[in-house]
């Protein structure tokens, strides 16, 4: 079984998420990251903190895509920010070109850094060509309600039906992250399965989204898979290691903190 936990996502200049936090989640929990860059996200001191985006150009990505899987021939892939619909071709491709144990998909939708009609464009795309290679999706309110086609997410079962949707499209498993955004004291996932639905229960840290908890997430459970667990457990480590970086989270000259586990 390899050891190698692959990625390929952008990078966030900050650190905090991105590529950067998979790679770090990877090494944190014993296996060896390998990364692909898609696209480079710095945010604007000077404006807010807002977003400026830029797209690897396409045929530099299917290079990295390639030195990487020839390299290593790795068997488990998250799949992070793409960005346009060009790079969701060229990754889709690749996907389809040899055959994988896991596609971990954490589906960033609506890059604030793009134009609406450009993100939307990315949005179907990715919907249509990367969602039913995926093995496992872990989508946020936001996104889960988004791939759904519900306006909103509310509830425990709202987050059940919204990953009963999810799973039409193509993922084999589920998982929903209600984070801090469903009302109470606990930080509530759903994990789907196909057939049932497990409820995962963490307390909550703060009302504040820390930034990297969605690719941390979606990176520890890469790297669970990678080892041979289970899904289920892969994803139950994954909300116990994310909690656990939440609550020991960085703090910056940037608004917002980031995950962080602290020197081993």
């Amino acid at each position: 079984m390899s050891v190698v936990s692959y990625v390929i996502a952008g990078s966030e200049a900050t650190g905090g998420a991105g590529i950067q936090a998979d790679l770090r989640t990877f090494a944190q929990l014993g296996t060896y990251g390998v990364g692909t860059i898609t696209c480079i996200v710095s945010f604007d001191p000077k404006a807010g903190w807002g977003h400026r985006f830029v797209p690897v150009d396409a045929g530099v990505i299917a290079d990295q895509i390639e030195a990487a899987t020839v390299a290593h021939e790795p068997e488990v892939v998250k799949i992070g920010m793409l960005g346009t619909p060009a790079t969701i071709s060229t990754v889709a491709e690749a996907l389809s070109s040899r055959t994988w144990r896991h596609v971990v998909v954490d589906p960033v939708l609506i890059c604030k850094g793009q134009e609406p009609g450009a993100a939307l464009d990315t949005d179907n795309a990715l919907r249509a060509e990367i969602l039913p290679l995926a093995t496992v999706v872990t989508p946020n309110l936001f996104e889960a309600a988004t791939l759904a086609g519900m306006d909103e997410l509310t509830s425990v079962d709202d987050l059940a039906e919204a990953a009963r949707r999810i799973a039409d499209l193509g993922p084999r498993y589920v998982v929903v992250k209600g984070g801090v955004g469903l009302p109470g004291d606990e930080a509530i996932d759903v994990f789907f399965d196909g057939t049932d639905v497990t409820i995962l229960r963490a307390p909550k840290v703060g009302d504040e989204r820390v930034s990297g908890a969605g690719c941390v997430f979606a990176a520890a459970t890469t790297a669970e898979l990678t080892k041979g667990a289970e899904v289920v457990d892969a994803v139950r480590k994954a909300k116990e290691y994310t909690h656990a970086g939440i609550v020991g989270r960085l703090s910056s000259t940037a608004p917002f903190d980031a995950v962080w586990h602290g020197q081993k």
